[in-house]
């Protein structure tokens, strides 16, 4: 390995993951033995190593020339397949608010001063929202950031949007922070947000939120819809829907105190 051709960024990388691979075929090793198998000289191995361990993936074991993994890979793979379960669970209830209301629905999550949809279902008419998975969208100005951060301290809404430039995507874009703060009072006291044409022009949205086993909100499910189909009078119909699915993702995925019936 020492000798490939391969652009440096990628042979580092290479050089991480086949340490990991020998780390997690034999429960500790040593410095000369683990450089000796992979075929790189002992001080890169021990570069590599003190970094990694530096990160929280690898334990040295009493300052011994023996080094094991920890339990932080499995934390990232276990929040993996929490979304996976997620996305499939959210599924289910999207196509039946879709059924019911052929419009398009989102499932969001936090990406750090952001959100992000990690699933969607499109509206069946031809006028309706344009959005994709892996697209992300800021937390002021949309229904799911609203319900993302609803539940949050003070002090973690100011630091997470403590670099966010507040852009005015149309004349009823929230301008600040405290703005926002105010907005999220009655988020959390009703249990959904809205999105009154915040985002974009002519488009309302309507989320919920959607809690892990611990009770902490780590998605939100949203309907939008143009406004030229929006009816005020339809809202507690919508939030009737997305708290539905919302109360039956959180159960299954082990919260069973949904806040709203």
């Amino acid at each position: 390995m020492e000798k490939s051709t391969q652009p440096e960024s990628v042979s580092s990388v290479l050089k991480v993951f086949s340490i990991l691979q020998a780390l997690g075929e034999q429960k500790d090793i040593g410095v000369s033995e683990l450089s000796q198998r992979l075929m790189m000289s002992k001080a890169t191995t021990y570069r590599f190593l003190q970094t990694m361990k530096t990160l929280g993936y690898i334990n040295q074991e009493n300052e011994a020339d023996k080094y094991s993994l920890t339990l932080k890979l499995f934390e990232l793979g276990s929040k993996s397949l929490e979304y996976v379960d997620l996305v499939t669970l959210a599924d289910k209830e999207m196509r039946l608010i879709s059924e019911q209301t052929n419009e398009a629905l989102h499932l969001g999550t936090l990406d750090e001063s952001a959100i992000i949809y990690i699933h969607k279902i499109d509206s069946n008419y031809s006028l309706r929202m344009q959005s994709k998975i892996g697209r992300r969208n800021p937390l002021y100005s949309t229904a799911i950031g609203k319900v993302l951060l609803a539940e949050r301290e003070e002090s973690f809404v100011r630091n997470t949007l403590y670099d966010v430039e507040f852009i005015k995507h149309t004349e009823k874009t929230l301008e600040n922070t405290d703005q926002l703060l105010s907005e999220l009072k009655v988020v959390k006291a009703q249990h959904y947000s809205e999105d009154n044409q915040e985002q974009e022009p002519g488009l309302r949205c309507i989320a919920a939120p959607i809690y892990d086993r611990f009770g902490s909100v780590i998605a939100g499910i949203s309907i939008s819809l143009p406004t030229i189909r929006f009816d005020e009078k339809r809202i507690p119909y919508y939030v009737d829907l997305l708290h539905k699915a919302g109360k039956s993702i959180s159960s299954q995925l082990g919260y069973k105190n949904y806040p709203a019936n």
